[in-house]
């Protein structure tokens, strides 16, 4: 399988377990590996024939507005559905990488769904 990497795209979510945290949006840093196959797109030399990456940061940067998550394994685990939904990668890996322990570089959750066969 091919991937499109998509490597920590900065955006603003509310997201936290408490009211306080979650009052305003903070910094995360996104990274997507959707695994498509590349070989019409090779054919082509057509964008149609792939998974337009831009398109994808876009819907991603504009994804938290009005929205508010406690967890982000919860915040990831929507991502990937919407990867899955609205750009039918075979799979999709996310992860969220979020800067609240002052103690640590970051703290990050990752997980990887894929497309149900049916």
């Amino acid at each position: 399988m091919d991937h499109i990497v998509i490597c920590d795209l900065e955006v603003a979510y509310r997201v936290g377990v408490s009211e306080v945290e979650r009052a305003t949006a903070q910094r995360l840093l996104l990274s997507l590996d959707l695994e498509v196959e590349f070989d019409r797109a090779i054919a082509s030399d057509n964008l149609h024939h792939t998974i337009d990456y831009y398109v994808v940061t876009r819907r991603l940067l504009a994804y938290g507005q009005g929205r508010t998550w406690r967890l982000i394994e919860k915040l990831a685990a929507d991502i990937a559905e919407l990867m899955l939904t609205e750009f039918h990668p075979q799979a999709v890996t996310v992860e969220v990488r979020k800067f609240i322990i002052p103690e640590t570089r970051y703290v990050a959750v990752r997980l990887r769904r894929a497309r149900e066969e049916g």
